[in-house]
């Protein structure tokens, strides 16, 4: 049950930074999904989120048939799939055990992906005088140079750092390591950051060897890191609905516009399979005309070749 309740919020907070919803909203959302996570615990089934297959849920949608109507069965099964949307997005799953369930379709929200500018606007928009500064604009150039995952973010440590080989070592998903490139700016600001602001920090013995520390020493939270940047947007009137995994998502769609191969991305993020990729980058039609336009065999640019 405690997975269920972990997942659910970080759920719920989600939908409060990054989709900017209602707290009556947000509300209906946590009742809707509990209801699921109570009729496993009631039964003694033993799944959590990220391996629940249909037939489960099957079985709760019957249970729940006789005693709601078919638009709260509707509500219900709409806000699951929601649910289960952000966790394949979140890479804690790879398929959505309602696809093949029929109801009402809902699709996946994705995060905004922002410009360059208007990262360059955000990371502009930090008060380098204020003592938390330094930090949270490695921070914000980390994410977004290295695509990483918030979780990722912040439980990265000064061991995972290598610097001299220009690649970094991440603990992902299923506690899976990976490598990933860093550019030198980033470094840039690591190193700052590590030399001249950290090293004035006395960490909590059980985060000395964590990278981005709080003014108490200890690691940061991920709500912390959706609070800084929320904090960014407002400061820039941003109207998008940021967070981390905008970066993130900026970073991949980023480097596909720029000719990267979708695989070599989908190493570089982390993901297991190549359809979570695909997620990440949904381009607009413009650009995919562009494309077409460059490659296609019939172009003028390439007739006789």
């Amino acid at each position: 049950m405690t997975n269920w309740l972990t997942l659910i919020q970080d759920y719920l907070l989600y939908l409060k930074i990054e989709r900017g919803l209602s707290k009556n909203s947000i509300d209906n959302y946590e009742r809707d999904i509990k209801k699921l996570a109570f009729f496993i615990d009631e039964f003694n089934i033993n799944v959590s989120p990220t391996n629940i297959q249909k037939e489960v849920i099957q079985q709760f949608i019957y249970s729940i048939s006789n005693k709601l109507n078919p638009r709260s069965q509707a509500r219900i099964i709409s806000g699951l799939r929601g649910f289960f949307d952000y966790l394949v997005l979140e890479d804690y799953r790879d398929d959505n055990p309602l696809d093949l369930i029929d109801s009402p379709k809902i699709g996946i929200k994705l995060p905004d992906s922002l410009s360059k500018e208007e990262i360059n606007n955000l990371i502009s928009a930090i008060d380098l005088s204020h003592p938390q500064g330094e930090r949270n604009r490695t921070i914000i150039e980390t994410i977004y140079c290295c695509g990483l995952r918030v979780s990722e973010l912040i439980n990265l440590q000064l061991s995972d750092l290598f610097f001299d080989d220009g690649y970094i070592r991440v603990l992902g998903k299923g506690n899976k390591y990976r490598f990933v490139p860093i550019h030198s700016s980033t470094i840039k600001y690591l190193n700052f950051y590590i030399n001249d602001i950290r090293s004035h920090i006395l960490p909590k013995e059980k985060d000395k060897d964590i990278v981005f520390l709080n003014r108490r020493g200890g690691r940061l939270s991920r709500q912390m890191i959706f609070i800084i940047l929320k904090d960014l947007a407002t400061k820039i009137n941003l109207s998008k609905k940021i967070g981390p995994h905008t970066l993130r998502h900026s970073f991949a769609t980023h480097l596909l516009k720029n000719g990267a191969d979708l695989r070599v991305i989908q190493q570089l993020l982390g993901h297991e399979s190549i359809t979570t990729t695909e997620i990440y980058v949904h381009l607009d039609k413009s650009y995919l005309q562009e494309v077409v336009n460059k490659f296609h065999p019939r172009s003028k640019n390439n007739l006789g070749k």
